[in-house]
């Protein structure tokens, strides 16, 4: 009997060194390699200490909620990583490891802080609002669909859900949140540094996210973008939904002078820049989208 043989990528043909995904390893290696064990939070614990019950619980609602969405899509990119390798998408495949482990050191840095300078004596989950749940539901269900049958259809709603929504409208507003708050009170410079570097991270996860969703659309545009309209289009609510209820307990007097209105509009604009990028990937070629030229 003939034994059946693997081809080796590396070995017929090369790295593809200049696509998209490669060049995001590339920049993985150079710029990602922070760590949050060295950040400073000396200053943070005293500045935590100075502020008041009222802001201390809006910064542990936000903090508590980033923490628990970075330990999910943590969790959820695996099936992503495997999808490229069962495709033989290598390039993609290297990218994806520095993005789980990036991902990893982001579950990291916000548990330091919620040990080490809000000293997290008891299970924060109440502070995860309903509108949270149901966003990471849906990032689940998604990724569950994409594990059992990673059809074209699953892995944009899954791309999708996770680096178009949770990345790059939620965590965007988030981090806007910290930087309404932080810089311009000159307070946390620990949590400032881990918020800047998770950032630049995810800034490399929602290019590859819009990377791979081109690559998608460019095969059958007109099939396929229907359904990563109705992904952000379902998703929409859920996001404007989180920012009113974490805001909701405070009522009129949102600590550091914060409006809800504010960060809606924070939110809508951020889900407008996914949906314009989005919409500009449709009449782009697979050449273009896999080189960026």
């Amino acid at each position: 009997m003939q034994v059946q043989t693997r081809s080796y990528t590396t070995v017929t043909r090369g790295l593809d060194r200049a696509c998209v995904p490669f060049r995001l390893w590339t920049k993985a290696k150079r710029l990602g390699t922070w760590d949050p064990a060295e950040v400073d939070l000396t200053k943070d614990r005293t500045d935590w200490q100075a502020l008041s019950p009222q802001e201390q619980d809006l910064l542990l609602r936000l903090t508590a909620q980033f923490q628990g969405g970075e330990e999910a899509v943590a969790t959820d990119l695996l099936p992503f990583l495997q999808v490229a390798a069962d495709e033989g998408r290598l390039e993609d495949e290297l990218f994806l490891t520095a993005y789980l482990w990036e991902e990893g050191k982001h579950v990291d840095a916000f548990d330091r802080f919620l040990n080490e300078v809000a000293t997290r004596e008891v299970d924060l989950s109440a502070l995860l609002v309903p509108a949270h749940h149901a966003l990471f539901q849906a990032l689940e269900e998604a990724v569950g669909a994409l594990r059992a049958t990673p059809t074209p259809r699953h892995q944009l709603e899954a791309a999708t859900t996770y680096q178009m929504v949770v990345e790059g409208v939620l965590a965007e507003t988030g981090y806007q949140a910290y930087y309404t708050v932080l810089q311009e009170r000159d307070i946390l410079p620990g949590m400032q540094e881990i918020v800047q570097a998770i950032q630049r991270d995810e800034a490399r996860h929602v290019a590859f996210g819009l990377y791979h969703i081109g690559c998608l659309l460019a095969e059958a545009p007109d099939e396929r973008w229907p359904w990563v309209e109705e992904t952000l289009q379902a998703l929409l609510p859920l996001v404007l939904q989180l920012i009113e209820q974490t805001l909701a307990p405070f009522g009129e007097d949102i600590p550091f002078g914060i409006s809800e209105d504010q960060f809606l509009a924070i939110g809508m604009g951020q889900f407008q820049k996914r949906y314009d990028r989005l919409q500009r990937l449709r009449g782009q070629s697979l050449h273009t989208i896999r080189y960026g030229t």
